[in-house]
């Protein structure tokens, strides 16, 4: 019996079984299994390119025409929504501004009027001070 050689027939009956199609078939010492890895690796990439190119077949619809214009649909609207948003964020400080301007005008109102009858006060008194001149006849 040769030393690296593999034999197919088996001399004992006890060493006889049957293979499955899960197990690997058996290999010399110097036979390589990575072949038969390179030709199966090489296989599931040429299928994975092919069904990429061709785009997945009928149940691949992402080229769909309608597909497409439903997305591009719901893209515009989603901006249209967040344009929405910033106009709706726009105007509030708008009107927060307003209403801060409103409030400080009141205010600077109010004080001015304040200033004007403490003026008002002082001008009363003053007229009340100058009454009694004049009383030497010379006006």
């Amino acid at each position: 019996m040769p030393l690296f050689k593999h034999s197919t027939a088996s001399t004992a009956p006890s060493t006889t079984t049957s293979r499955t199609s899960s197990e690997s078939p058996r290999r010399s010492f110097f036979s390589s299994s990575r072949r038969s890895e390179d030709t199966q690796t090489s296989v599931s990439t040429q299928n994975t390119s092919h069904s990429s190119r061709l785009g997945g077949g009928l149940f691949n619809r992402s080229h769909d025409p309608a597909i497409t214009a439903a997305r591009q649909r719901i893209a515009s609207a989603e901006a249209a929504e967040r344009d929405a948003d910033a106009a709706k964020m726009q105007a509030k400080r708008a009107a927060r501004d307003a209403k801060e301007e409103a409030r400080r005008l009141e205010r600077q109102a109010a004080e001015e009027a304040r200033l004007a009858k403490i003026k008002q006060k002082e001008a009363g008194n003053i007229s009340k001070r100058a009454r009694p001149l004049g009383r030497h006849g010379l006006a």
